[in-house]
Parts: structure tokens; C-alpha cells; sequence
């Protein structure tokens, strides 16, 4: 049994922890902007900071799957679309490897469109790398479409897809 739910601010060293774990995926040059080195440099203010502010507000949550021994084994986020004013952008989406094909990362996408249905927003959007085709594949069954716009980044082309809330 997997619970989801919100992140709280006193959390945020299992925060930082599963998103190191996501930073040492194989595929996390493809899935995340950002790097292990990087991240595992960061001071703990920044991790606190990033916590408290996906734990409380309107413009930022983190969600969290928890198995029933209370290992942290997935996650996602959704922030207020800078581009988008009706959208919650999703990012920073991570199943542990353990995890997978077990329907969390459905039950994290459905918690974020929960949330971003609550700020009356009509959509979530994000970015996939176009040569993550394990990623493309789960976001796809979670009800999100390919919109046809291409992004660039450092880590190369990504397709922008659409989830109707």
C-alpha cells in the first residue's frame, strides 16, 4: 500500500535525499536540468528553503509517494506556470527504480492535478526529454498529449505535453 501526499516543511532532508537518488538515475541527464554534483553541493538552507516552499502556499507543491514502512519512493512537483497563467508546470518527476510499474507516478500526477484543479488551473504542462522514451510512454498513460511545441535545453530537444484538468 502507497500513500501520496504533500510534502511538509520538516521534511527536507528525505527531500534532498530522494532527489539525489533521482540525480544518480542513469537517465538523469535526460530527465532533469539540473546535476548530482551540483545538487549534492548545495548548503542545507537551500534544501530547507526548497522544502518549506513546496509545503505550504499556492504557487509551488511537492508530493511524495510513501510505501507502507515510509520509504519515500516517488515524487513530482508542480509550480505556477510563468508562461502559462491557467497551467501548473510539472517537474522534477522521479519513481525509485524499485518502484516502478506499480502505479505511483499515476497517483503522483493525479495528486499534482488534484492540486493545480484546487488553484483552479485548466492544465499541467511538461517538458520530456525526446529521448526518454520510458518517460514519454508513463506520461502519455497519464493522460498527457504531445502539443507539437519543442523546447531546447543544455540537455538537448524536450516535447511539451498537455494533461486537460
Amino acid at each position: 500500500m502507497t500513500a501520496v501526499r504533500r510534502i511538509r516543511a520538516d521534511e527536507w532532508r528525505q527531500a534532498k535525499a530522494l532527489r539525489l537518488q533521482a540525480l544518480a538515475d542513469p537517465v538523469a541527464d535526460l530527465a532533469f536540468l539540473e546535476t548530482l554534483d551540483n545538487a549534492s553541493a548545495q548548503p542545507d538552507e537551500f534544501w530547507q528553503e526548497r522544502t518549506r516552499n513546496s509545503a505550504d502556499g499556492d504557487t509551488a507543491a511537492q508530493f511524495v509517494a510513501l510505501t507502507a514502512d515510509g520509504t519515500w519512493a516517488g515524487t513530482t512537483t508542480v509550480l505556477a506556470d510563468r508562461d502559462r497563467a491557467d497551467s501548473g508546470l510539472v517537474v522534477g518527476v522521479y519513481v525509485a527504480p524499485e518502484h516502478r510499474c506499480a502505479g505511483l507516478i499515476e497517483a503522483l500526477l493525479d495528486a499534482a492535478a488534484d492540486w493545480a484543479q484546487g488553484r483552479g488551473w485548466s492544465a499541467l504542462i511538461l517538458e520530456v526529454h525526446v529521448d526518454n522514451a520510458r518517460a514519454v510512454s508513463a506520461y502519455e498513460r497519464c493522460g498527457f498529449v504531445r502539443t507539437g511545441e519543442l523546447t531546447q535545453h543544455v540537455n538537448g530537444t524536450e516535447y511539451v505535453m498537455r494533461r486537460a484538468l
